[in-house]
């Protein structure tokens, strides 16, 4: 089982314009609603797959029980701690006529001491132990940044290996813990190491400083260009044909749950990789908020090529030492 976690889920609403119209009444074409969030999108992925998942996060008021109410119609675990605030909302905008898509997220619900500590227990019972404990999104007020790094470090205490999907501070200080994995994207990566990244030699470079920071698998997203991924000195690439794209929305997110679904169970980072990048290639063919599909997957699968690159002699590290 792999479990994931969502300290800041969200409905998100997806609607679809014909033309928008600045400072005019623009007409919704069509509305879509969705539970939201990174850990949820994996959770959501992967009972697409066919796997086991359970999500845990923070649920308030009447959006909450939204959210609860859509993952249950998916048949996706869930194991929500209730809050007094309500869930936020996102809005997601698709303009037809442009292919344009405009975002408008929420800073969410004010997490109250008492709330924190009771989910923290949650995940400390987590029966019977995941093989995974995913991790990933923004994190609401009221939560510490330090968070990412406090579960990482309780989860080792059981044994329990972390996929940490996050940005800014909070992956900053999650990496202190040293995850089992992480997966920034290129844009990421360079706020991480405070450098760019402005070629695949220097992605490269990058993925392998990460590992020596002690960080065991390193993946790094490079959108249509597919993943580079590092683990133990070895380096390998994997990349899907030309799709067209409708929406990238919770594309990182199926890649992440491919990733998860392989390795949760000892499978070989290369596996792992032709999964991940098919699941997170299906998902950009899927309007909106939607996530992958199986069959899309199933589909793109033969196509995706992985192989392994050779690893050079290399210089020492240049990654920014921490604190």
């Amino acid at each position: 089982m792999i479990a994931t976690v969502t300290l800041n889920p969200s409905l998100d609403e997806h609607i679809m314009v014909d033309g928008l119209v600045v400072d005019e009444t623009n007409r919704w074409l069509k509305r879509q609603r969705y539970a939201g969030g990174k850990g949820i999108d994996v959770s959501r992925a992967i009972h697409e797959m066919g796997g086991v998942s359970i999500a845990y996060g923070f649920s308030g008021g009447a959006t909450g029980r939204a959210v609860e109410i859509l993952l249950d119609k998916e048949g996706v675990l869930f194991n929500f701690t209730p809050v007094q605030e309500e869930t936020r909302t996102n809005f997601i905008i698709t303009d037809t006529k442009t292919n344009q898509q405009t975002r408008i997220s929420a800073p969410g619900p004010h997490i109250s001491t008492n709330a924190l500590q009771r989910f923290r227990k949650k995940l400390r019972t987590i029966r019977p132990s995941p093989e995974l404990l995913v991790l990933g999104g923004s994190v609401p007020p009221g939560v510490p940044a330090s968070i990412y790094y406090d579960i990482i470090t309780g989860a080792k205490g059981f044994g329990v290996r972390t996929i940490l999907d996050s940005a800014g501070q909070w992956l900053e200080e999650g990496i202190k813990a040293k995850p089992y994995l992480i997966k920034p994207n290129v844009r990421e990566a360079e706020v991480l190491l405070k450098r760019e990244l402005p070629s695949e030699e220097a992605i490269i470079e990058a993925a392998l400083d990460l590992g020596e920071m002690g960080i065991e698998v390193t993946v790094i997203s490079r959108g249509k260009e597919g993943i580079i991924a590092s683990t133990k000195g070895r380096l390998f690439k994997a990349v899907s044909p030309p799709v067209k794209v409708s929406s990238a929305v919770g594309a990182g997110d199926c890649t992440i749950a491919g990733l998860a679904l392989k390795l949760a169970y000892g499978e070989p980072l290369i596996e792992a990789c032709r999964l991940a990048v098919a699941m997170g290639t299906a998902a950009v063919l899927t309007p909106g908020t939607e996530l992958c599909h199986r069959a899309d997957v199933e589909r793109l699968l033969p196509q995706i090529k992985v192989w392994e690159l050779p690893v050079r002699q290399r210089a020492k590290a240049s990654f920014p030492a921490s604190n």
